[in-house]
């Protein structure tokens, strides 16, 4: 059970775990930025050599046979962090940080549809516990540890210390924050934000929405509601798309390391149906070939309307096969393609849709409608706070029971 926020027993302990949580947001932060650094070079590297394309399905086997053959249960990733908090069985080992950083460099050198935030997480949540084993804490003080992993390796991986502090808060329990661990994870965050800064990392900048004005009349805030709503619906289409794929590769192939190669084998074959790469690899920025990216959907006339749902297949079939990276920043050009689609749709503010969207269905699919409110406020700017927690909490309340992390529990299990 969570301790209440207002414990002088659970304040002391979280002010001593603190002290802590500066290290780990260190190590956390460094970790995040050389991640970042070897992303850029191996994005980069698949642009200038497209031909690696071909080689997914072999960088896909590589990666499960890893995985599966000295992985160790590493495999389960962000739900292995949240399983340790809700009930602690087994250390989370060291060998995770190179495994998800390796086996995400590798799934984007061949172009997969992936993103970076699992990546981050995972590296600070096994960090974080490395940290625990060293100092010897009992199990609350390493559960809140666990907690500050995965707020240093969110804030620092995305910019937005916020938004990571309260992310690590809300994920562990959908619809209830875990206040105790309230100092911890803004340490963290904090610490792994300015650390990553430190190295010389820098985070994309969306300046689209800068200043300006957010008109929010009763008619405002009802499309906002609808926008949430449809938000909500999306979000539930990646998660089912994700575990079709996954089931179907699961029957298709009992042996796990041959999973991947499938999903390679289909990504290389939607490239091949759609004509273009607008789809593979992050998508944060356009590629050399022009393709489609998170930041053309705040222009206007810079994305195909059905872009979202393109993104949406070749990150259901990259990630639901096996392949190592995580959903999140997927998801995020996911919603906002879609919300650039229903401003040109509806003929509003394509910027002011696409923004929203971004946050909104991530908010759905991880079930974190306040952290990602939160975010849109520090990327966006702060006079998006109000509606984008309108379009987060609607999104969120119609996004179905489950999310993309399957060791959320809800409120009612604890």
């Amino acid at each position: 059970m969570p301790v209440p926020l207002l414990s002088p027993t659970s304040f002391r302990q979280s002010l001593q775990v603190a002290g802590w949580a500066l290290v780990v947001g260190g190590l956390a932060g460094s970790a995040s930025a050389l991640f970042l650094w070897l992303l850029e070079l191996t994005t980069r590297f698949h642009q200038a050599h497209p031909w690696l394309l071909w080689a997914l399905p072999v960088i896909g086997l590589l990666v499960g046979w890893l995985y599966a053959a000295h992985g160790l249960g590493v495999g389960r990733g962000n739900n292995f962090l949240l399983e340790e908090i809700h009930h602690p069985r087994e250390a989370i080992p060291l060998r995770m940080v190179p495994f998800v950083l390796l086996g995400t460099l590798l799934t984007h050198l061949g172009g997969g549809s992936a993103g970076r935030e699992g990546t981050a997480v995972q590296m600070g949540g096994s960090l974080a516990d490395g940290v625990s084993r060293w100092r010897k804490l009992d199990s609350r003080a390493r559960r809140l540890m666990l907690f500050a992993g995965i707020a240093g390796g969110f804030g620092a991986v995305f910019g937005t210390p916020w938004a990571g502090a309260v992310f690590a808060l809300e994920v562990v329990v959908i619809s209830r924050l875990q206040w105790s661990a309230w100092l911890p994870v803004l340490v963290a965050s904090f610490v792994g934000q300015y650390t990553c800064l430190a190295w010389g990392m820098t985070h994309t900048e969306y300046h689209w929405l800068a200043g300006r004005e957010v008109n929010f009349s009763w008619l405002a805030l009802g499309k906002f509601v609808l926008l949430g709503i449809s938000c909500g619906l999306v979000a539930q289409l990646c998660g089912r798309s994700a575990h079709l794929v996954q089931w179907g590769c699961g029957r298709l192939a009992p042996w796990a390391p041959f999973r991947p190669v499938l999903g390679g084998a289909l990504v290389i074959a939607l490239v091949f149906l759609t004509g273009n790469r607008d789809f593979l690899g992050l998508g944060v920025t356009s590629s050399t070939s022009g393709g489609a990216s998170i930041l053309q959907s705040f222009v206007p006339a810079g994305l195909d309307s059905w872009a979202w749902l393109g993104k949406l297949v070749f990150t259901a079939v990259t990630v639901g096969s096996g392949f190592k990276g995580g959903e999140v920043t997927p998801l995020f050009f996911i919603g906002a393609a879609w919300g650039h689609a229903a401003g040109v749709w509806t003929h509003e503010q394509v910027p002011l849709y696409a923004g929203l969207s971004f946050v909104a269905v991530f908010a759905a699919a991880a079930k974190t409608p306040l952290a990602c409110a939160i975010m849109a406020g520090e990327l966006f700017g702060w006079h998006l706070l109000v509606p984008a927690a309108v379009v987060c909490e609607a999104a969120f309340l119609c996004s179905g029971r489950s999310g993309i992390y399957t060791s959320q529990r809800h409120y009612r299990q604890v």
